[in-house]
């Protein structure tokens, strides 16, 4: 691969490996970035120099061509970017030791959101991106230990079931009113000065903290025109979330120090508390905390409430016989997810069954691995056997005539008097496909055409 031959013009990194945690626990850790050798000009950036290093950004490439990221403004995908890289990389990096490196505008897109409305994406190009993972390989094992044990989000070994695992345990414990906050456009209102302020005084390195104000400041494309940034850090970017989780833990510290129960992922947090009383006060100090990080609270979307009308990261809480708190899926997602089956399983699309179930198994089978965590079996059944009826209307409409589904039918074992009344009603699809067919078109059946189990 051309991405290769670049990375022969890299320093090999020598020295002893020690030992590191969290997403950079496999990248190998120089003695050498303790004392670096400075080449003259450098800024004398021992982290900078180790997330540089051969070893280092090769699995950087790795993960940026795995994620299967968009073009940036430079037009380059990774592919092309591998091949300019062969030439260019050395000029990059020596800009990089000197601190002169300007990274490139991000270009903004919109893209869809559930509810119908739009969000907005930052993509940087590249080898921006190319630099940020190396840079978050390095940065990550040191920011990370530091952070609150109640963030989830965007860290190593923790993920969004954690969080939601946590919110159920709150609850069961006698914490059945949440203090449920939401900030507005978070990511757009990031106040560059606070979060350089509070990055320095975690990690004090000269030449990160000046690439890391570049990126802030590196302009957005929209349109095919530049605009500067003020404020915000690009969403697209794979420094952001870890940048996220500096200016956030604030927060969570103060939270922890007053002994509260909480769970926080990303921007979004929930806390647990007692009474409503109890709430009103921690509103208030979430207000005043946020407002200090220049942050804005989304009054329409933060609530003070009882824990069982509100969702947290796609999940609800109920309560079972015994008074067991358990999961389920939200009801927004679980209506997300019934429209998005309906597009994929139209009777008029024109695909193969082959085509359908393709499209249809990366979906599902993605929704299901999150919300697996849902303990409502009755409602994994209704939603297999929905799916299985809509399947069974399409291969009744591909067969479409009565003498074709007659055969098909009586080929799969239907008795003559079954498939006599379907194939006399051949036209009515979604009747027929109804439980009269249960015994013939069954889980089986679409098993061997790939299709996945949703109970």
């Amino acid at each position: 691969m051309p991405m290769r031959q670049a990375m022969r013009q890299m320093p090999v990194q020598t020295g002893r490996a020690g030992a590191a945690r969290g997403e950079a626990a496999h990248v190998p850790v120089s003695d050498e970035a303790g004392c670096p050798r400075h080449e003259p000009g450098s800024t004398g950036s021992a982290l900078l120099e180790a997330a540089l290093t051969r070893e280092n950004l090769k699995r950087a490439f790795k993960r940026v061509r795995a994620n299967k990221g968009a073009a940036g403004v430079d037009g380059l995908g990774v592919d092309q970017t591998a091949r300019h890289l062969v030439t260019a990389w050395p000029a990059i990096r020596e800009q990089l030791l000197k601190g002169t490196y300007r990274p490139s505008p991000v270009r903004r897109v919109t893209i869809p959101k559930p509810d119908g409305g739009e969000r907005e994406l930052d993509i940087p190009t590249v080898t921006d991106r190319l630099i940020q993972q190396a840079l978050l390989q390095v940065l990550q094992p040191v920011l990370d230990p530091t952070f609150s044990e109640h963030s989830y989000g965007f860290r190593p070994g923790r993920r969004a079931h954690d969080a939601v695992l946590a919110a159920q345990s709150y609850v069961q414990s006698g914490r059945r009113i949440v203090v449920d906050v939401d900030l507005e456009k978070f990511f757009d209102r990031v106040n560059h000065d606070i979060l350089i302020d509070r990055l320095q005084k975690r990690i004090g390195d000269a030449g990160v903290i000046r690439l890391i104000r570049a990126y802030l400041n590196s302009g957005i494309m929209d349109d095919g025109v530049v605009q500067q940034r003020a404020q915000g850090t690009p969403q697209g970017g794979p420094l952001s979330p870890l940048l996220a989780n500096v200016l956030l833990d604030e927060v969570d510290k103060e939270l922890e120090r007053r002994g509260h129960c909480f769970a926080r992922y990303a921007d979004d947090a929930n806390v647990y508390v007692r009474s409503r009383r109890a709430g009103e006060r921690v509103m208030v100090l979430l207000r005043r905390l946020y407002g200090r990080l220049r942050l804005k609270v989304n009054e329409t979307k933060s609530a003070l409430a009882s824990v069982f009308g509100r969702k947290f990261l796609g999940y609800s809480l109920w309560v079972a016989p015994g008074g067991v708190v358990k999961r389920k899926v939200a009801a927004k997602p679980l209506l997300a997810f019934r429209h998005r089956i309906r597009e994929l399983t139209r009777r008029s699309g024109g695909r193969s069954m082959k085509d359908v179930v393709a499209r249809l198994r990366t979906y599902v089978q993605g929704w299901r691995a999150y919300f697996r965590l849902a303990q409502t079996p009755r409602v994994w059944r209704e939603l297999d056997e929905w799916l299985r009826h809509r399947l069974r209307a399409i291969q009744l409409k591909h067969w479409r005539r009565g003498s074709t589904i007659y055969r098909e039918l009586r080929a799969l074992g239907a008795s003559c008097s079954v498939a006599q009344q379907v194939a006399a009603n051949s036209r009515r699809w979604w009747c027929n496909s109804g439980k009269l067919l249960n015994s013939v078109l069954t889980i089986t059946y679409f098993d061997q055409l790939g299709v996945p189990r949703l109970s």
